[in-house]
């Protein structure tokens, strides 16, 4: 209340002491003896007009002395006497607003006039894009022709910084100036901040000056410009525009009062407090591909485009969409006739030098527009954004957060929030956050610069122990009795199970959703020579290929998991990373590297002295054979089936039965497999193993095919096919689903009831980037 009335007083003493100064001050002044006799209780109004009259007396003096200084005290000596006033009777300011109202006509500034500022910057270069920024633009403020009956609007952009906010708000008010007939106003925070500080007062100052308000008359305290420029702004409708904004509160003392005026902000931050006063925030994502291909040709010509397209996309790519690096990108190819974009291009691929790829003549202009926005966080979310940059992940939530900072979940939340209000951070409605890639260069190059020797790798010790605790947890949750060489009972008594929670995320869903992150872990550990966790934790992630057959990503994670098993010097391991390495290479036509693995997993296996191993080991090796010696992969299942009997696994005894019946149906031994398969379904069945029990079923369907009993060959592997869809056994469905297609078209059948089968075997195995996926495909087209 009592800063309403501050500002009622300036304001009361701005208008009068204008007043003084015209030829309708005698007016005036009978008007302002009335309200002084009121507020005094003065019947007669003697002391009214006294009072009046002693601003005679003093205008006066003033006179005598054409002195701005004497004018200013003698408007503080009147905003304090009208301050006293409305402090004893707050209800005297609705008398002193009538009487103000009541004197608009006279007072010097009632009529609109001639000055029309035109302060918001030109664009140098063209605008691209953004159509869908700025047609919100146009709707909020009344790009439709409503605007001059709408109350004031404020808008608010916001975003990464560099991603172009300035340049739109820019385009848009010189596009919409016949909306505000009264002129736009501009201020740059920015330069502000450099020069006073960020003064909102001295913001309020420029826009008093740019409607005519001299030096002499400028109200010193903030509340009293505010005041003024309400007055100033009250018949106008204009525009004014603030730019970089840092804080709600250099917004509120300058929106403008005049009906259909409208304020639009930029800001490195969401402002969401402004949403209180109505305001409207939009968020400005980086360009687009097309977007920046446009921007690039608007810059660099479009026949250089069009001569070396694909390095243009490239370098658009590597920009991130950030408009600010493809301008500087630009400018780099035009005032370097020796560049060219192949070359520019081959130069930022290495993310090490990209920042400094991205400046001209050593300014770096990526870096100094991210500056700013890094210097004003707190000490602690600037130390997370700096680990974030380190962290091996480039998506991730808030528990990975926590633990590459080496803080706590609720104090993690609580910076997450402040780095995405600044917006150097995106946040995704499913809780996961990441850094914009230029964004995490400069984050990175600040931990470099900053942080302790050792932090990062310690921070990738952290976060690899994370990622290792969660992933085996999904692991067992998946199969409790699979094969294991690591030991992490320890470490996964004292992690929480997300996965045997209510409510808790599936297992193997959950695999799916990190598995790029998981991936990102291994190499950065890999980097740091964390050997142990590494090997553990390919171990571990690799139950997610053996329900979906992403071949590139399972080979290169157990290459990871095998070398730093043999770094570690933990044959057991090798062995069981290289058997299992052999799957992937097999199905990518990799046999003879295949092969090689398992060789070396057999030795492995032998120097480890582990039976159960030494079964599995078999078991993989069998099925090399079975792409080229049938006999010698029955061999190596007997040798596996006897293994795993003498070690009492049950389990592992079905698995290599299957494998055995299937290699004796394909060296010609229908019978034999026949039964073999039946006595290994139901093994698998009885060790509740749903999955590998489908994958009898389907074998026995091949089986059935074989001996000449179409029907029941159909019957088992639609039931297999099911099945194994329900486990999320994808790979195997494929397989089921194409053999049913072969069966079917053999039958007599019409080929579209065989296109289903094939229809649904090329999803899955274009998903998971198989070979195979071209062979179906031309099946298909075929038909």
């Amino acid at each position: 209340m009592d800063a309403e009335l501050t500002a009622l007083a300036a304001s009361g003493a701005t208008s009068l002491v204008g007043l003084m100064v015209t030829d309708s001050w005698g007016q005036a002044k009978e008007r302002l003896a009335r309200f002084l006799a009121r507020r005094r209780g003065d019947a007669d109004g003697t002391d009214g007009t006294r009072a009046a009259g002693d601003a005679d007396d003093e205008l006066a003096a003033v006179r005598g002395v054409p002195d701005a200084r004497a004018l200013a005290d003698l408007g503080d000596r009147w905003s304090q006497r009208l301050l006293q006033i409305l402090r004893e009777d707050p209800g005297a300011a609705v008398e002193l607003r009538r009487l103000l109202d009541e004197l608009a006509p006279a007072r010097p500034h009632s009529t609109r006039p001639e000055v029309r500022p035109d302060q918001v910057p030109a664009l140098t270069v063209a605008f691209v894009n953004r159509t869908a920024d700025l047609s919100a633009l146009d709707r909020y403020f009344g790009g439709d022709g409503t605007r001059a009956a709408a109350p004031v609007g404020i808008g608010v952009l916001h975003g990464l910084p560099g991603v172009g906010k300035t340049a739109t708000a820019c385009h848009w008010a010189d596009r919409s100036r016949e909306l505000y007939p009264d002129g736009q106003m501009y201020v740059d925070f920015a330069s502000l901040r450099a020069g006073t500080g960020g003064d909102v007062s001295e913001a309020v100052a420029m826009c008093l000056r740019s409607l005519g308000v001299s030096d002499d008359w400028m109200p010193r305290s903030l509340a009293e410009r505010t005041a003024l420029f309400r007055s100033h702004s009250a018949e106008r409708r204009m525009l004014v525009v603030l730019d970089d904004v840092s804080h709600p509160a250099q917004v509120r003392p300058l929106v403008p009062k005049g009906p259909g005026s409208a304020v639009l902000v930029t800001s490195h931050g969401k402002l969401g407090e402004l949403v209180l006063d109505g305001a409207r925030l939009i968020s400005l994502d980086p360009l687009d591909g097309d977007g920046g291909m446009r921007l690039l040709a608007d810059r660099c010509g479009e026949d250089a485009v069009t001569a070396e397209r694909a390095a243009a996309e490239r370098l658009v790519e590597l920009c991130g969409g950030l408009p600010v690096a493809l301008h500087v990108v630009a400018a780099r190819l035009l005032t370097d006739r020796r560049l060219t974009m192949t070359g520019l291009a081959e130069e930022l691929a290495d993310e090490a030098g990209r920042l400094a790829g991205m400046s001209m003549r050593g300014e770096r202009q990526v870096s100094a527009v991210l500056g700013p926005s890094y210097r004003t966080l707190p000490p602690d979310a600037a130390r997370l954004y700096r680990l974030l940059g380190w962290a091996p992940v480039r998506t991730f939530d808030t528990a990975t957060a926590a633990v590459a900072a080496g803080i706590d979940i609720p104090h993690a939340a609580e910076l997450l929030e402040v780095l995405e209000t600044a917006s150097l951070l995106e946040g995704s409605p499913d809780g996961r956050y990441r850094l914009h890639d230029l964004v995490r260069l400069h984050a990175r190059e600040c931990a470099e610069r900053e942080e302790a020797d050792g932090e990062r790798a310690a921070l990738t010790r952290r976060v690899v122990t994370h990622y290792l605790a969660l992933t085996a947890l999904a692991d067992r949750a998946i199969r409790a009795d699979r094969l294991r060489i690591a030991d992490l009972s320890g470490p996964l008594t004292d992690t929480p199970d997300p996965f045997a929670s209510a409510g808790g995320p599936a297992p193997l869903e959950w695999l799916e959703t990190e598995r790029t992150s998981i991936l990102q872990v291994l190499r950065a550990a890999a980097q740091e020579q964390l050997h142990e966790p590494v090997w553990q934790l390919a171990e571990a992630f690799t139950v997610l290929f053996l329900h979906h057959r992403h071949l590139a990503m399972w080979r290169e994670s157990l290459e990871l998991g095998a070398a730093a098993a043999a770094a570690d010097l933990m044959p057991a391991a090798e062995a069981r990373l290289r058997s299992l390495l052999s799957r992937p290479l097999l199905d990518l036509g990799e046999d003879d590297r295949a092969r090689a693995e398992l060789e070396a997993a057999v030795s492995c296996a032998e120097i480890a002295d582990h039976i159960v191993l030494r079964a599995s080991v078999q078991e993989f090796l069998g099925r090399y054979w079975d792409r080229a010696d049938p006999a010698r992969a029955i061999e190596a299942y007997r040798r596996s089936l006897a293994l795993n009997r003498r070690a009492g696994e049950a389990r592992g005894a079905a698995i290599a039965a299957y494998f055995l019946g299937c290699a004796q149906d394909a060296h010609g031994d229908h019978a034999d497999a026949l039964t073999t398969l039946t006595r290994a379904r139901e093994e698998l069945i009885g060790c509740s193993d749903a999955r590998m029990a489908a994958r009898a079923t389907a074998a026995l369907g091949t089986v059935h095919d074989h001996l000449g009993d179409t029907q029941e060959a159909l019957r088992a592997l639609r039931e297999a096919a099911r099945t194994l869809r329900e486990q999320d056994a994808t790979h195997y469905e494929a397989q089921a689903l194409v053999r049913l297609a072969d069966i079917t078209e053999r039958s007599g059948a019409p080929r579209s009831a065989a296109r289903p089968y094939l229809v649904r075997a090329l999803e899955i195995h274009e998903a998971g980037g198989s070979p195979e996926a071209q062979g179906l495909r031309e099946r298909l087209d075929g038909d």
